[in-house]
């Protein structure tokens, strides 16, 4: 039994490289990467689905800065109407309990509620409302709100959990907690010594004070909020542009899918260039007169009994004007020579328009010369 050959006979190097051929394209690995910036269309789908860069945090940062704001500038109408409805309730409890009891403190109770907390969650959802659409937009996206079953997936729940967003959404959760608690800590080291003082004062006077040191304890870390707030929004914008980022090949498809393929259009231009050529050669027939260059120019003229002026009816250069005075010879235009007005022309005027008024003097001349000519033929 004979062997094969290539059992038998060990393969070169070079052979080897001769009967598998090998080739490495590195515009693959540079299409594969998405290292281009997003451009607007891709923005604007994504905006559309919601995936803009705004961070929670700002809109956390300013409702909590209203809110309290809201409540400090009414703490004393706040207080006063709690206050006197705590006494109304306490003035009636020897009353018999009964259903329009029960209903008239109900009342009040919404009455009260009404007076205190309506203004304040007025407050907040208007700054609410103002700052997302402030930071992404006015956006109504329902994609969000269908159930997907994907959601309901434990592998890819435990795959969102352990991914590198939550890790980053975890480090900057600690790192907020320590930055706040230490700005509390930091203020009630020193307020906390005056506290049990508070035991010696009335009631109005316990709560004035223990206010003041609540409002000005939130708003330092309101303050401390805001600052990580607009941090975040930062790091959210940079974060939702590598998200978007996009391959090469994606903004050439883009760039197809929106400005049509170059090609195609190049052909298209190139279609209704041969249509403009075709209808102005189908006037030249028609002119009175070519003036030429009188190789590198040609300018057909047309002169009609009521118009203004004369009119360019064609025009063009080198392989033009070659084609204007080959069908121009055809139909018996006749062409004359005169470089000077043959450049004007055709720099100052464009096919239909009329010749301008410093040519009007050179045209005439040309055209009586045309006319001459074309009567001394008629007697002869």
């Amino acid at each position: 039994m004979e062997k094969s050959p290539s059992l038998c006979k060990p393969c070169s190097s070079d052979e080897l490289f001769r009967r598998r051929p090998f080739s490495f394209d590195l515009q693959r690995f540079a299409d594969g990467d998405k290292t281009e910036e997003p451009t607007a269309k891709k923005r604007e789908e994504a905006a559309k689905k919601g995936q803009v860069g705004k961070s929670q945090e700002v809109s956390t940062a300013f409702v909590l800065l209203i809110g309290f704001f809201v409540i400090k500038a009414l703490w004393e109408r706040i207080y006063a109407n709690i206050a006197e409805y705590t006494v109304y309730i306490f003035g009636h409890l020897n009353q018999t309990i009964d259903v329009e009891t029960v209903l008239n403190l109900f009342i009040g109770m919404v009455f009260v509620l009404g007076q205190t907390a309506f203004p304040i969650m007025i407050a907040v959802m208007i700054v609410g409302l103002a700052v997302n659409i402030f930071q992404g937009g006015w956006h109504f996206n329902s994609e969000k709100l269908e159930p997907k079953l994907d959601n309901l997936n434990p592998i890819n729940g435990f795959g969102r959990l352990f991914s590198k967003r939550s890790l980053v959404e975890l480090v900057k959760s600690l790192l907020k907690i320590a930055i706040i608690g230490f700005f509390i800590y930091n203020y009630l080291k020193d307020e906390i010594f005056t506290m049990p003082q508070f035991i010696f004062y009335d009631l109005t006077t316990s709560l004035s004070k223990i206010s003041d040191i609540i409002f000005g304890l939130v708003f330092q870390v309101i303050g401390v909020i805001m600052i990580l707030a607009f941090a975040d929004l930062a790091y959210q914008k940079w974060q939702t542009t590598q998200d978007l980022k996009m391959t090469k090949q994606e903004v050439k498809d883009e760039f197809k899918q929106v400005e049509g393929d170059p090609q195609i259009k190049g052909k298209i231009r190139q279609k209704q260039r041969q249509m403009a050529m075709s209808r102005m050669m189908q006037e030249v027939p028609k002119a009175d007169v070519i003036v030429t260059n009188p190789t590198h120019f040609a300018v057909a003229l047309k002169y009609e009994k009521g118009m203004m002026a004369p009119k360019v009816v064609a025009k063009g250069a080198d392989f033009v004007a070659q084609k204007i005075k080959s069908v121009g010879r055809e139909n018996d235009v006749p062409l004359v020579e005169n470089r000077p007005l043959a450049r004007a022309l055709y720099a100052s005027a464009e096919v239909g328009d009329f010749v301008p008024r410093e040519l009007y003097q050179s045209v005439a001349e040309v055209l009586a010369y045309v006319y001459r000519l074309k009567h001394r033929r008629r007697r002869a």
